[in-house]
């Protein structure tokens, strides 16, 4: 598997440094606006070639894949033109701004057979999978709490007037696109869709939230998942069975360190994931699934995305939150 990235952000070293781990997945090429900045970026990750017009770059018959680390709004643009390239792609989360793209985008990959990933790590995670059978260990699910905090490097310039893309409407940024949808993600694939869904946010003046908290009413529980760019507390995962509970002291999205099963005052601890770069699972994924060369095997994770999409429009209208791309 042979990759092309667009962005030269903290998550493409990530993603680079998970490609190496795996052994077979290959970054030969990145893209970026400027000439200087993509010349750096390959020279930092020893990249065969780079690029600065986006045809040239899409149109390169060496890459299997396109991965898009863009700004957010920018991802159904980027996703688009690849696949009308005859390009692959893996799509950094969130997917798209809203799930009408998704079902454009969905739809071309169809067309064109070609493989449409979504870069988001908690369905593949070894931690989450094992987290999913020992579910039922502590009876009856009645409450579901998660937590992922992160004061943003970038908030103290959006507070002296500044607007960085995380906090742009036109970019469809925001704490619930950024962090609580790794929290949905996970809610999403334990225990399906909600019956009920609320979004309660800390709105700035340009109407993006700077913080949230969503309420899920399930069928006999209730999920609540809180994210923050504005402030900063202690992440956690937290779910309480009438027969126990099961806690991390991590994120929706890493799961890192593992868990701890309570039941009848007996503690376990369980742990399946040896990478800190928890990119390493979802790549091995994406191989093992390339490797079939049938792109059919995209249709389920993608039904998934969408609907988790939908989830995201309903919380956004809840709250008010509106992005140019919705217009």
């Amino acid at each position: 598997m042979t990759i092309g990235t667009v962005g030269t952000n903290f998550i493409v070293d990530t993603f680079i440094d998970a490609a190496g781990k795996t052994g077979k997945a290959e970054i030969t090429a990145c893209y970026s606006r400027n000439d200087e900045t993509a010349a750096a970026f390959a020279k930092k990750h020893n990249l065969q070639k780079w690029y600065t017009d986006k045809n040239q770059f899409l149109s390169d018959p060496a890459l299997d894949f396109i991965y898009v680390a863009a700004p957010n709004s920018l991802h159904y643009g980027w996703a688009k033109d690849a696949l009308d390239a005859g390009r692959n792609v893996i799509c950094e989360k969130p997917f798209v701004s809203n799930s009408s793209e998704l079902k454009g985008l969905i739809e071309l990959a169809k067309q064109k057979k070609l493989f449409l990933f979504e870069a988001i790590t908690t369905p593949h995670l070894p931690n989450f999978h094992l987290l999913k059978e020992k579910i039922n260990d502590i009876g009856k699910i009645r409450l579901v709490q998660l937590t992922f905090s992160q004061y943003s490097s970038r908030y103290g310039a959006f507070l002296n007037g500044k607007l960085p893309n995380l906090f742009n409407p036109a970019f469809s940024g925001g704490a619930l696109m950024d962090l609580n949808y790794y929290n949905l993600v996970f809610l999403y694939h334990l225990f399906g869709v909600p019956v009920e869904l609320n979004y309660f946010a800390n709105r700035a003046e340009n109407g993006i939230d700077l913080s949230g908290v969503l309420v899920l009413q399930y069928d006999g529980f209730i999920a609540t998942a809180s994210a923050t760019k504005d402030s900063e507390s202690r992440n956690y995962i937290q779910l309480q069975g009438e027969g126990g509970y099961i806690s991390s002291e991590s994120t929706a999205g890493g799961l890192r360190g593992g868990f701890s099963l309570v039941t009848k005052g007996k503690t376990e601890q369980f742990n399946r994931q040896e990478h800190e770069n928890v990119l390493y699972y979802e790549l091995v994924d994406f191989m093992a699934q390339w490797d079939k060369k049938d792109p059919s095997c995209c249709d389920a994770p993608l039904q998934d995305s969408f609907a988790i999409a939908g989830l995201m429009d309903r919380a956004r209208k809840n709250a008010g939150i509106v992005f140019a791309a919705d217009k």
